[in-house]
């Protein structure tokens, strides 16, 4: 029976998972690749079970997933720690890292970084990633705290809810004047649409609930993959497309889209999950974002 895992073994199999290759966690930790391999070999005895794919670069199995999301939060802890007891000595700040959707990212969730108490010394990293997908970052162990569309916690995390984000159907006036000139769910599901990328679906959700069952067969399909670019390109013309309320609403108050369903806007909930630490940073970051998202979602 396992009773311990020697904490050298874990934070050598994150520095083969964050460097990609064992040569270069052995370059990162000064110690012979040789060394590396004997570490990581110890600890898969250890748990009995295969905790990285040999794979270029390197990933971790399900089972290692579990490991490196430990390793990132002992080392958490210990800089908490440090900077309690003022042992930290280096000056430098903590980082943060944050999965955060792009709509989110666009409309909110800055106004959360400059809001942050500033002697925290807090520095932010944001994975940009799709509502759908935040939380396999947290599952994996890359991020400490995510804004996610799944109420369901990832495991060793807790999750509350922020709010719902409002998207409404929209398109460029001379676009609703040519193409949107009959029933909705006869000529929506054939017309030029506009997407995030190839695993947005969000649009199509939208006609398969207009028609009853019925997906987009439009050949017409642009990929726009930044939240501003994609209100741009929709105001342009390119194509119809659900739009954030607060990106919509200027745009429709000038003219610049036209809402061509009234009545049907979707709702997306939003939730924030972080890792179960005692750690003032996320603390102090959760308060901060559960406010900001107070103020800028529905209830």
């Amino acid at each position: 029976m396992v009773t311990d895992l020697p904490l050298d073994q874990v934070r050598t199999l994150l520095a083969v998972v964050d460097e990609g290759t064992f040569d270069a966690a052995a370059a990162a930790l000064h110690v012979t690749p040789s060394a590396i391999s004997q570490r990581v070999k110890a600890l898969e005895q250890r748990t009995g079970r295969v905790l990285l794919l040999r794979t270029k670069p390197v990933r971790p199995t399900e089972s290692g997933e579990v490991l490196v999301r430990l390793a990132r939060q002992v080392a958490r802890l210990e800089r908490d720690a440090y900077t309690e007891l003022g042992l930290s000595g280096t000056g430098e700040p903590t980082r943060v890292s944050v999965a955060v959707n792009a709509d989110s990212l666009a409309t909110w969730f800055l106004r959360v970084l400059t809001r942050v108490p500033e002697e925290l010394r807090l520095c932010f990293e944001l994975r940009r990633e799709d509502e759908d997908h935040t939380a396999a970052l947290l599952r994996e162990g890359v991020v400490m705290a995510a804004v996610t569309s799944s109420p369901d916690p990832v495991p060793g995390c807790s999750v509350r809810s922020l709010g719902r984000m409002r998207y409404i159907p929209v398109a460029a006036p001379d676009f609703a004047a040519r193409h949107l000139d009959g029933p909705l769910d006869q000529v929506l599901p054939d017309l030029p649409v506009v997407a995030f990328d190839r695993r947005d679906d969000f649009q199509d959700g939208f006609v398969r609930r207009l028609t009853r069952g019925r997906s987009s067969a439009s050949a017409l399909r642009h990929y726009v993959p930044t939240s501003e670019g994609f209100v741009e390109a929709v105001a342009a013309g390119l194509g119809w497309g659900l739009v954030p309320e607060a990106q919509a609403d200027p745009l429709l108050r000038t003219g610049r889209l036209v809402e061509f369903a009234p009545g049907r806007t979707v709702d997306v909930p939003l939730y924030w999950q972080q890792w179960k630490l005692d750690s003032p940073a996320l603390v102090q970051v959760a308060e901060t974002v559960t406010a900001t998202a107070g103020e800028a979602l529905r209830a």
